[in-house]
């Protein structure tokens, strides 16, 4: 700024407008919805609630609603309740030395009522009723009203940040924010065993969050991190009582090197205060990276007290870090008794491995191995989900055959009209054969083959079973014609099987020149594509009366039965 003789004015230093201080101050202390939520839980705690719940809606932009069974605010209290600097946890700047207490600077809610809606529903024990009052801008809006209430205190903050407009639009993710909050809740889940925490979504029926007072610390654990963190959990202890270095109780859970997971979840409490200390997580990092593999992380659960003179909690706006004596001195002590339990329970190793499905209709391991799989730059690649083929008669994992049972049902006679129900027992050998889902097409017609042959064989010994065996030379009768008959069925099976074979290879069979030049004809004019496609095409179903589904490779095809019937077999045409 130029002065009118164009030298450069000294500006004027002012007192800033009461207003503007306290949204600053704001700022600093409700980073985002989940520093509010957590200096709510800190209160509920303070005064000593067994139960509290959450409600939050849209990422606790919209709402955060808080509900506990503490002692209440009293009637009296409650025209400064949301002043700056107004407490009951300390009365001079010595009480900071011994504090126990998580608030202690009376800021929090002040903060929130110059950038949200604040309002307060309490009820002390004794009262008939409870009150409730809202606040802006610190000063309480209007009288407290009588409301029908239950002991404890409700406060919901709305519209947070309704006035900064920059920093609502900074918070574009609202389901991000509510997993912080979540982290926030869970941590104090697992540290205040004796009370029960819930946490869910403004309209939902279901709770995100839900743990019961219990009385051990894995139950917590188990029931907000899941049964796979609370499995491979290790109980681990540290003290040292020499002023010399430091003064300390350590006790907590941690990992064992049975576990790993893409980040490290380290849950920090001092003297009962959510805390981080980043120069401690790296050192336990440390003692990790010797015994988890590349890229894996541990989870840990440290819980030290240490006398509160000896703790500077007033360092960080949102009370996220403080400062200890002898801080090398504990993190030392920490990593040697954590190194140590690792070496001791690092002697196994336990491998987690998903059980096979039984391959109980017949299809073989084999069948996986053949699969066809796509190779670029000599690197095996999966095929594309688009590309996958359900059914595939040139795989044997997609032939219907692999689906047969080892026995086959029985067979209706013929010429007697009786029936015989009992199933045929097929050889091993030919029951293995149909369970390696047959290596060519010309074994599967000779699987055919045998089971025509066996149901021929069994209708001729159910009719010789039926002559009279009464007298021995019946019998002797009997015996000889079944080996006649058994003989009779191997000889036409081995007729069957060569006839087969010549259908099949017409091109050898054919001797005369003009067979030849009509089979090369055809072989010319036929369409390579449709012949594949009617060649390798699997049945689908009907789709009316003329018409059917089926499927080559990725394609569903719908197909003409009578006249398909005409093209090929010139049978039946109109």
């Amino acid at each position: 700024m130029m002065d009118s003789s164009g030298r450069t004015a000294v500006p004027s230093i002012k007192r800033l407008d009461e207003a503007v201080v306290n949204r600053i101050a704001a700022g600093e202390v409700i980073q985002r919805p989940a520093s509010a939520l957590k200096e709510l839980l800190e209160n509920s705690l303070d005064a000593g609630a067994t139960s509290i719940s959450v409600v939050v809606k849209e990422g606790g932009l919209k709402l955060i609603q808080i509900s506990d069974n503490g002692h209440g605010i009293s009637y009296e209290d409650l025209p400064i309740l949301c002043e700056r600097h107004t407490t009951s946890k300390i009365n001079s700047y010595e009480d900071l030395q011994t504090i126990t207490t998580l608030g202690f600077r009376g800021e929090a809610l002040a903060s929130m009522t110059f950038v949200a809606h604040l309002t307060v529903i309490t009820m002390t024990e004794g009262q008939i009723h409870g009150y409730r009052v809202s606040y802006k801008d610190g000063a309480m809006e209007g009288e407290p009203r009588p409301c029908a209430a239950i002991k404890g205190t409700q406060i919901m903050v709305e519209n947070l940040f309704y006035n900064v407009i920059a920093r609502k639009k900074a918070f574009k993710n609202p389901s991000e924010e509510y997993s912080r909050i979540l982290d926030v809740i869970s941590r104090y889940a697992i540290q205040k065993i004796g009370v029960s925490f819930s946490c869910k979504k403004h309209g939902d029926s279901r709770t995100d969050i839900h743990t019961d007072s219990t009385s051990s610390r894995t139950d917590a654990i188990r029931a907000v991190y899941g049964p796979g963190v609370a499995r491979e959990l290790v109980s681990v202890t540290a003290s040292d009582d020499d002023p010399s270095h430091s003064i300390f109780k350590m006790d907590g859970y941690i990992s064992s090197a049975n576990y790993s997971a893409k980040k490290t979840t380290m849950v920090l409490f001092i003297n009962d205060r959510l805390v981080e200390c980043s120069s401690l997580k790296k050192a336990i990092e440390v003692v990790y990276a010797a015994i988890l593999p590349k890229a894996s992380k541990p989870f840990l659960y440290i819980s030290i007290a240490m006398p509160p003179e000896h703790v500077d909690i007033n360092i960080h706006p949102t009370k996220r870090e403080v400062s200890f004596l002898n801080q090398e001195s504990l993190i030392d002590s920490i990593q040697k008794a954590i190194e140590a339990k690792l070496m001791q329970s690092n002697t196994t190793r336990t491998f987690y491995t998903q059980t096979l499905l039984s391959r109980s209709l017949g299809v073989p391991d084999e069948a996986e191995e053949s699969m066809p799989v796509q190779t670029q730059g000599g690197r095996n690649l999966k095929a594309p989900v688009n590309k996958l083929v359900r059914t595939d008669p040139s795989n044997p994992a997609g032939r219907m055959l692999a689906f047969m049972q080892k026995s086959l049902a029985g067979h209706v006679g013929s010429g007697n009209g009786l029936v015989d129900t009992k199933p045929v027992e097929m050889p091993m050998e030919d029951t293995r054969k149909i369970m390696d889902l047959t290596k060519n097409e010309e074994f599967a017609a000779e699987v055919q083959e045998d089971q025509t042959g066996a149901h021929l064989q069994n209708n001729k010994v159910h009719k010789i079973a039926q002559m009279d065996a009464s007298s021995l030379a019946g019998r002797e009768a009997l015996e000889h014609n079944i080996s006649q008959a058994n003989e009779d069925s191997r000889n036409e099976l081995t007729t069957t099987r060569r006839l087969v074979r010549q259908r099949r290879n017409l091109k050898e069979r054919a001797e005369l020149t003009s067979i030849q030049e009509l089979l090369a004809t055809i072989d010319q004019e036929t369409h390579s594509g449709l012949e594949d496609i009617v060649k390798h095409c699997t049945f689908i179903g009907m789709a009316d009366e003329r018409l059917c589904f089926v499927q080559h490779k990725t394609y569903l095809y719908l197909l003409d039965i009578v006249k398909l019937r005409c093209e090929l077999l010139d049978f039946g045409c109109p």
